[in-house]
């Protein structure tokens, strides 16, 4: 379990979180550029509007965020709730995007919750988890 803490005084918006883990998987701060190209799975790839910094491991030349920010202030953290979480198959009618791009999926392409919200509201977007390298890498790593 990750234990996060958002604190919001004068404007300003502090966030941090801890992961709650007995093991290290080589997370480190991580910086993307604007104009990083991030090849999706399923997704076409895109080049990233905006830059962002976080927590990530880096596999194959890609950033797994933990949790990250833009440089426009937009911050999303992956928490982990094993229980009441739902993935959905793929689906051709969809854009399927993975767990672990979702988060630069969308700080690199939006800068505030409710662009976020507007891009997803028309439900085109779901999650789908399939095995991929990445998550055989950081299981067998």
């Amino acid at each position: 379990m990750c234990t996060s803490i958002v604190y919001s005084s004068n404007n300003h918006h502090y966030f941090d979180r801890n992961l709650d883990l007995e093991i290290s998987f080589g997370e480190h701060p991580v910086i993307t550029p604007r104009n990083y190209e991030f090849q999706y799975r399923k997704l076409p790839s895109k080049k990233a509007k905006y830059a962002m910094v976080g927590m990530a491991i880096v596999e194959n030349n890609y950033p797994l965020y933990f949790d990250a920010a833009n440089e426009e202030g937009l911050g999303i953290a992956g928490l982990n709730f094993d229980g009441p979480c739902h993935y959905f198959p793929e689906n051709a009618e969809k854009n399927n995007v993975t767990p672990f791009e979702l988060i630069p999926y969308l700080l690199s392409q939006y800068t505030t919750v409710a662009e976020v919200k507007d891009a997803l509201k028309d439900g085109k977007y779901k999650l789908f988890r399939k095995t991929t390298t990445f998550s055989t890498s950081l299981v067998n790593g």
